[in-house]
């Protein structure tokens, strides 16, 4: 079996002959090219072709080319290739377009072009946004001639030229859905602009859903009616069948696993991973060339070692749902649940086995979710039972056949099959990228940080402050300016219970996770206009339940308002906030405290539950006064599980990991003389949970120590 070209990625490169169409795209491509070459629009003509992003547009334009240079030269149109993404973030898009138009038909055109090239430059000078200084000097060689100074007129004129030429411009601009929504609405502002030239043909290569979503809004009408007034014949390219998506998998597949032993490839077991799950994922040539690269890789460190369809079954998880493979690769107990020799007694029962693998399925965008859950049952059977409520018969014969197979669900084999696997704890780029990509949704943004709160690291932190670090460093293009509304509404939602996480450090030098959520607002609002930032906090905090978490933030922006001699204090230009905006939020959260405050219905008073609950009495007092925060003390602990709570809410874990509860966080509001006696009597309590017991017992001990 060949074996070569194994040592080389395999990169994401388009075809360019005909001869090696595998997906049928040659047929269309000639067909196409015929038409370009026999049509001379007296008005211009814009062509696009509609395809997703990966589905092979790139190869369907390089086989058009191809066609058209095997023309006859005189029946050939001058072919100006654009790539705009090449230019993305860079510089002005619509400079690049007439840079690339003026060169090539400079290039082709010689002296023929002189007028026409001289025009141009006047146009790229007037409709560019940017001009450069060849512009500007061609602009004014215009002017010395007299040239009109009424773009339309100089449209005209650059018509008649055109006219006059009889020569065919072929301008093809492809990787039009990789650029940013800005970038793509200038592009065709452009397009629009000089799209009606005689002799000029515009073939456009994209992802029509990223492009209608992206001219939303131009000229108030939404993008798929903008587009129809741009592009005159469109083009649907099929989606490659199933089949030849298949054999060109199948392909570099064989040239992967050669020299795979035999007893590690079961074909009946491939066929049901493929069709069953595999086949899902494998909808473009482009993700036939993701899993292939990923196979490349990590393959042959572990070739003889592992079973090569469950192997591929794993990386297709890891490359498509890299979430469910990090949950497969921190749970080996559970999924591995063939041992030869057990060591340990199962750790959950029927129903918490049933649980655990329902919570993961439900991360699993609903469109992936059959095929997921397919792949998982074949490869790791012993989770059978929990989806699918059914009995199974583990045999020591089947053990012992899945040992010898070398499958993924053998505990002694399963860490083979995570060896290139990054540290323990860490997130991948990939995973990184999944869950940014939830942040123009709050809610499932906010589900996912509780979840990172609960994983955690070998290092004893949680898996959320290693996200928090990683995402506060993002720039534009993972965290655009329209979802930080989304992450800030999350944080203002769920930023209190994230928290509540012991991040199991005690050092002085600590930054722990308010602190990074503080940090990381901090940065994302640096990237806001200052006169909206304090718009943007009020209407994100409006509906946020995280108390704890908007007070913090605003007592940290009202500390860059302190005096000058302050650490922390800041320059006014450098203040996050001017002093109105901090006194709308002050008073916006006052009302929250004050709202949390009071009993409703047979809800108790919300603002126990709290965290930090000290720090927010003082933002009360220092905002409304002692006199209210007393009221308030004195009907909470009217009940004798109120006041528990509230003394379990003050209590404190120093740096030493000692406990304290000083009275007299609670004097300027409660006597403690006044509530002694109920204390020492609830500390009996057998129904007390330890945390409470602790705090009640530290109560008592630092009362007594005071009164000595």
């Amino acid at each position: 079996m060949e074996t070569e070209n194994l040592n080389i990625l395999s990169a994401d490169n388009p075809l360019t002959n005909p001869k090696d169409d595998k997906l049928g795209y040659a047929f269309f491509a000639e067909n196409l090219a015929n038409s370009i070459c026999k049509m001379s629009p007296p008005d211009g003509l814009v062509m696009a072709v509609y395809a997703p992003w990966g589905s092979g547009k790139s190869t369907l334009l390089n086989f058009i080319i191809h066609y058209l240079e095997q023309k006859p030269e005189d029946e050939q149109p001058t072919v100006v290739p654009f790539n705009p993404w090449w230019f993305s973030g860079q510089e002005d898009l619509t400079k690049s377009f007439f840079d690339q138009l003026r060169g090539v038909v400079n290039e082709k055109w010689k002296s023929q072009g002189n007028l026409f090239l001289k025009q141009l430059d006047s146009l790229a000078d007037r409709v560019s946004t940017i001009p450069d200084a060849k512009a500007k000097i061609f602009a004014t060689v215009v002017k010395t001639l007299r040239q009109p100074k009424d773009i339309y007129k100089l449209k005209e004129q650059i018509e008649k030229t055109l006219r006059d030429q009889n020569k065919r411009i072929l301008v093809v601009i492809d990787d039009i859905d990789r650029l940013t929504a800005e970038e793509i609405r200038q592009l065709f502002r452009v397009i629009k602009a000089v799209a009606n030239f005689p002799n000029v043909i515009y073939l456009l290569l994209f992802d029509k859903d990223v492009v209608v979503k992206a001219l939303k809004g131009i000229q108030e009408m939404d993008g798929e009616a903008y587009l129809e007034k741009i592009v005159q014949v469109p083009f649907e390219l099929p989606l490659p069948d199933k089949l030849s998506l298949r054999r060109l998998f199948e392909a570099d597949l064989q040239k992967i696993f050669a020299d795979t032993p035999e007893e590690l490839f079961q074909k009946d077991h491939w066929r049901e991973v493929y069709l069953q799950g595999i086949e899902h994922f494998i909808t473009t040539p482009r993700s036939i060339r993701r899993l292939i690269n990923t196979l490349m890789v990590t393959y042959p460190a572990v070739k003889g070692e592992v079973n090569s369809v469950d192997f591929l079954a794993i990386e297709t998880i890891r490359v498509f749902c890299p979430l469910i493979y990090n949950v497969v690769r921190h749970n080996s107990e559970i999924f591995s649940s063939y041992r030869l020799n057990p060591t340990l007694a199962s750790f959950m029962n029927d129903e918490e086995m049933s649980q655990f693998h329902n919570d993961w399925i439900k991360q699993i965008d609903e469109k992936d979710k059959k095929a997921v859950k397919n792949i998982m049952m074949l490869i790791f059977p012993g989770i059978r039972k929990a989806i699918r409520q059914q009995n199974l018969i583990t045999t020591s014969e089947g053990l012992v056949r899945y040992r010898n197979q070398l499958r993924i669900c053998v505990g002694e084999i399963f860490p083979r099959y995570f060896r290139l696997a990054i540290p323990e704890g860490d997130i991948s780029n990939a995973e990184m990228k999944a869950i940014s990509a939830l942040a123009n949704d709050s809610q499932a943004f906010a589900e996912k940080l509780l979840e990172l709160s609960n994983q955690i690291r070998p290092d004893g932190t949680s898996r959320l402050k290693l996200f928090l670090q990683l995402f506060r460093t993002l720039d534009e293009k993972d965290i655009p300016l329209n979802v930080i509304s989304s992450i800030l509404e999350a944080l203002f939602q769920v930023g209190d219970k994230l928290l509540t996480v012991n991040d199991r450090i005690n050092s002085f030098f600590h930054i722990g996770t308010k602190d990074e959520i503080e940090f990381l607002i901090e940065k994302i609002l640096e990237r806001i206009e200052k006169e909206n930032r304090g718009k943007l906090l009020q209407e994100t905090m409006q509906n946020g339940k995280a108390i704890f978490t908007i007070v913090w933030l605003i007592v940290v922006l009202r500390q860059q308002h302190s005096k000058p001699e302050a650490t922390s204090s800041k320059p006014e230009e450098e203040r996050l906030l001017n002093a109105q905006q901090l006194e709308e939020l002050e008073r916006l959260a006052l009302d929250k405290i004050r709202k949390s405050a009071i009993q409703r219905d047979k809800i108790q008073y919300d603002l126990l539950k709290v965290p930090k609950l000290q720090e927010i009495l003082d933002f009360w007092r220092d905002l409304g006064g002692v006199e209210e925060i007393k009221e308030w003390v004195k009907k909470v602990i009217e009940k004798d599980q109120n006041l528990v709570e509230l003394l379990e809410n003050m209590l404190f874990k120093d740096i030493k990991g000692s406990y304290k509860l000083d009275p007299q966080w609670l004097s300027p509001y409660l006597e403690a003389s006044e509530i002694i006696n109920r204390v020492r009597n609830l500390a009996e309590d057998a129904g007390l949970t330890e945390t409470q017991k602790v705090a009640i017992q530290q109560y008592i001990k630092e009362y007594e120590m005071r009164e000595r």
